[in-house]
């Protein structure tokens, strides 16, 4: 009998523990691995760039960057102002880091054209990182990835809301997800109409550069998703740390502001590290400030 008891007593234990589980996860503003950074990967490494937050990385389920460009060894640009190309190595230091998701709808992904978006997937794939925000029709493109740990579900819509300078947004073919709010928004309300039971994270490259608030139109749209079932927003783009808020008592990041990058402004070089705990029953959160030193970020 006592055998028996404490048995009960363990299986008993191990529910309570498992309830008490949540799946952690980071996000990250822009992640830039070209022009000055370039230099200081040249001069040390990846790993060198990664060092004050890698730690972090570790301790976590799973981390979720924006990557700021495409991974491919040949240059085939677009004719654009600002065009960004990472060696197709860095898709390994990436992953070595603690990056475990590579978010790619956003407005460099194809700067090197076709042959680097085929390049960056090819290049992901290789190292088994994970990417999302990009497909090959509208269905695709507008399908989240799920998270998933200890039981519990967390489904993440990348979208870009911007229009992309010199690229064609295809109906089929391989593309970023550039397709219009109103097909987010009910994709969004399908989704969570099916799926009650799963978190929904959408995860958004808008706004404008070097704006310190966002605009009007961003936070009626984030309403509208959180109205249609979205459960966080984390946003990026505009290069600088912009205000967040609960809306329904649900958390709006407008933009995270920039992660590893080179830009001299002195706004540019503040940050924020977004860290979300989903257990299954509820969503915590901590929004850590990161400092940008030398193009590396590291947390204040």
């Amino acid at each position: 009998m006592l055998k028996e008891n404490l048995v009960f007593f363990f299986f008993v234990f191990l529910i309570s523990c498992s309830t008490d589980k949540s799946v952690e996860v980071i996000l990250t503003g822009d992640v830039l691995l070209d022009r000055g950074v370039r230099k200081t990967i040249e001069n040390h490494n990846v790993k060198y760039v990664f060092r004050g937050v890698e730690t972090e990385f570790k301790k976590v389920d799973f981390v979720l960057i924006n990557l700021e460009g495409p991974l491919t060894d040949t240059i085939s640009p677009v004719n654009k102002k600002y065009i960004f190309r990472f060696d197709a190595k860095c898709a390994e230091d990436l992953k070595e880091v603690g990056v475990t998701h590579c978010l790619l709808a956003n407005n460099h992904t194809v700067d090197q054209g076709l042959t680097g978006l085929r390049n960056t997937i090819e290049n992901l794939k290789k190292v088994d990182l994970k990417f999302l925000g990009i497909g090959y029709d509208k269905k695709e493109r507008l399908t989240p990835m799920i998270l998933e740990k200890n039981g519990i579900k967390i489904a993440v819509f990348n979208s870009c809301l911007l229009k992309i300078e010199n690229w064609i947004s295809h109906t089929n073919g391989l593309n970023i997800n550039t397709e219009d709010f109103s097909d987010l928004e009910i994709a969004v309300r399908e989704f969570k109409k099916k799926n009650p039971k799963v978190y929904v994270l959408c995860v958004l490259h808008w706004g404008y550069e070097f704006k310190k608030q966002p605009e009007l139109f961003q936070r009626l749209q984030a309403k509208r998703l959180i109205e249609a079932g979205s459960d966080v927003i984390i946003g990026h783009h505009p290069h600088v740390v912009q205000i967040n808020e609960l809306i329904n008592n649900k958390l709006v990041v407008y933009s995270l502001g920039n992660f590893v990058f080179d830009q001299k402004n002195p706004e540019g070089k503040k940050a924020l590290l977004a860290k979300l705990f989903f257990s299954k029953t509820e969503i915590k959160y901590e929004l850590i400030d990161v400092a940008i030193d030398n193009n590396c970020p590291k947390l204040k």
